[in-house]
């Protein structure tokens, strides 16, 4: 017999009473209205009057939505999956272990396994100098977002868009920024050739 959405509700809601009632969590269950005279029949309920549920055609329950719970909960997943698309979209770019650590905490067993899923190619050796045209084109694309940042770091997004915009690799704009945020006072008027002599010496 298939059992009934109504059936799956009540189900799912007994197995969260049940497991309140396992680990001492009354407050939970007072919540959910038991008394005393319903925590003593969930006491006595076995796994197999969960399946006998399954022919109810109605349920016991009074669902009602907790707004402010509810909106706060959706922005969060909403953040939490935009986070997971930029971590997948620069992985699938080739971003550095190294970046991915610095803008996300991600660990080097969670990054392999990312690539291994994106089917990235391994990195095999260091990447390529930029040349003098694609560094100076780099400069003016991220000195024009770092502007005010001391740390030089950029959010994850933007440096998605100098990859998109410059066509370099991920590797070599994460190798090249981080030398020049590490040369001195991103809060101070730089000079241009001097940063990028500075980067190549």
């Amino acid at each position: 017999m298939e059992r009934t959405k109504e059936a799956d509700l009540v189900t799912a809601v007994l197995i969260y009473a049940m497991r309140c009632l396992a680990e001492g969590d009354h407050a939970a269950l007072r919540d959910l209205h038991f008394g005393v005279k319903e925590i003593e029949a969930l006491r006595a309920m076995q796994v197999a009057d969960l399946y006998r549920i399954g022919a109810l055609r109605a349920h016991c329950l009074e669902i009602t939505l907790n707004r402010q719970v509810y909106w706060p909960m959706i922005h969060r997943l909403i953040e939490q999956r935009a986070t997971e698309e930029t971590i997948q979209t620069l992985i699938a770019a080739d971003a550095p272990q190294e970046m991915m650590q610095v803008l996300f905490g991600l660990n080097p067993r969670d990054y392999t396994r990312l690539r291994r899923i994106l089917s990235v190619d391994p990195a095999v050796g260091r990447p390529r100098e930029l040349d003098e045209a694609n560094s100076h084109r780099l400069w003016a694309v991220w000195s024009d977002r770092v502007d005010g940042e001391p740390s030089g770091l950029l959010r994850p997004e933007a440096y998605l868009d100098i990859h998109r915009d410059t066509g370099l690799s991920m590797r070599a704009i994460w190798n090249q920024t981080q030398r020049w945020a590490q040369f001195g006072n991103l809060n101070d008027p730089i000079d241009e050739e001097t940063v990028q002599a500075g980067a190549h010496e």
